[in-house]
């Protein structure tokens, strides 16, 4: 790696932990991502890839036509989709100080690509394995534990209000997911921690798919 013998460098994984001799075995993985840095705060020099593996639960198939979501019965089923994707958005900003954003945006303009819905929001963001976390089909938000990290940080139910906004439609953690798919045929999630510098991209295709 060309590093002199008096440099000091330091070994983290995305989520800018440092590797070290007492976390080395839980930390470190095959497929694993690492960032070679001559500190834990250095700024990226260029963009990186992360490759994201899973296996869909079963109940993504066998049950996916269960949810009364999408079976509406002669309802028009696009509000409750777009009402996932806002949900999350009020999660994440639920302890956002001042001013709590969240923007629909609904982009047809053909020059600037495909069309597409954009749900942006001024909330705490999400580090690396918590977004990995969130590509993931059928990991709830209330059972996120152990080698998980929710992207739901601190979350607690909100007791059922008629009508409120603390919703909590994803609660199987599919919700999400299905909306992106019911409306157009993939995702593009951007999200950058509160704490961090560190921007992550990801992408989820039914093409790739």
């Amino acid at each position: 790696f060309g590093i002199a013998t008096d440099e000091n460098f330091v070994i983290t994984t995305t989520n800018r932990k440092e590797i070290t001799e007492e976390n080395f075995s839980n930390l470190v993985q095959d497929g694993v991502t690492l960032y070679l840095l001559q500190s834990v705060d250095q700024t990226l020099l260029s963009a990186t890839k992360e490759r994201i593996d899973f296996l869909p639960h079963y109940d993504t198939l066998v049950k996916s036509g269960m949810y009364e979501y999408y079976a509406s019965e002669g309802q028009n089923p696009l509000p409750f989709a777009l009402a996932e994707l806002i949900d999350n958005s009020l999660s994440a900003t639920s302890q956002t100080t001042g001013v709590r954003s969240i923007q629909i945006k609904l982009l047809f303009d053909d020059s600037q690509g495909k069309p597409a819905v954009a749900v942006i929001d001024n909330g705490r963001g999400m580090t690396s394995k918590q977004l990995n976390n969130w590509a993931v089909y059928r990991l709830s938000k209330f059972t996120r534990r152990g080698d998980f990290e929710s992207d739901h940080s601190g979350y607690v139910r909100p007791l059922p209000v008629p009508r409120s906004l603390n919703s909590d439609i994803s609660y199987f953690g599919v919700g999400g997911k299905q909306a992106v798919f019911f409306v157009g045929q993939s995702a593009r999630m951007i999200t950058k921690p509160a704490d961090s510098q560190d921007v992550h991209e990801l992408v989820l295709s039914k093409e790739d798919f």
